[in-house]
């Protein structure tokens, strides 16, 4: 062979049979890269998933603390109209004894035609009282069955201590049905961060097994998963 041409060589060289040792090799060899290629695939996937996780994740317990703040807020702010409404009623109620008293002194008076003692009294009436007062003596109340019991049965009888507590009932009610509002809606970020947490476990949990379709699997079920996180991040009010 030595004596041989390089041609002929080279010729003999590629006509002799392959031993099965070398074919077993470069088979192995090629499912290996295979093999790690679809690992390296598996592995990119679960990055990004993870990345997407962990951004919604940040997002979402981002909003579930405002929706707190703006719970706490509200409550506070309603716990303050509530106090504002209970010191007008309790003026309310106290003019209101003052306007019954005055005006009972000036009935017992007039009613003894001590008509000194009734004018005193009269100008004893509060500035609210007033155009209630001369409303119900223009209906010659001493004479006229039909006329209401005194001035505070009149129409033109005002309170602003009591409308101003009615007021701050209102403010007050819708301030507490505001925060129950935001509670739940915080109550909603939870329920989702909790539902990407899960996704966090499971993906992580698929990087334990060495088997790529376990791992498929499981990612696919963490996609899943992570587009109904996803949907309701963006259905969900931003506070």
């Amino acid at each position: 062979m030595n004596g041989c041409p390089v041609g002929v060589r080279a010729f003999v060289a590629m006509a002799e049979p392959v031993s099965t040792h070398e074919v077993a090799h470069t088979v192995a060899h090629g499912h290996a890269g295979e093999h790690t290629g679809r690992l390296e695939l598996i592995e990119v996937c679960e990055a990004i998933l993870l990345a997407l996780v962990a951004i919604a994740t940040a997002w979402s317990g981002y909003q579930t603390g405002k929706w707190d703040g703006h719970q706490s807020s509200d409550y506070s702010l309603s716990s303050k109209y509530r106090v504002l409404a209970n010191t007008a009623t309790t003026l309310s109620g106290q003019q209101r004894l003052y306007d019954n008293t005055t005006f009972g002194f000036w009935l017992q008076a007039k009613a003894e035609g001590r008509e000194q003692d009734a004018k005193l009294f009269e100008r004893r009436f509060r500035p609210e009282y007033r155009p209630a007062f001369k409303a119900w003596i223009a209906l010659d109340p001493f004479h006229n069955p039909k006329a209401p019991p005194g001035p505070i049965f009149m129409p033109q009888y005002r309170n602003a201590a009591a409308e101003r507590a009615a007021v701050r009932e209102q403010q007050a009610s819708h301030a507490y049905d505001e925060g129950t509002t935001a509670r739940e809606k915080a109550d909603k970020y939870l329920r989702n961060t909790v539902l990407l947490a899960m996704v966090l476990f499971l993906t992580a949990l698929a990087q334990k097994f060495k088997f790529p379709s376990v791992r498929v699997g499981l990612l696919t079920v963490c996609a899943i998963l992570l587009v109904f996180a996803l949907y309701f991040l963006i259905k969900y009010p931003r506070a």
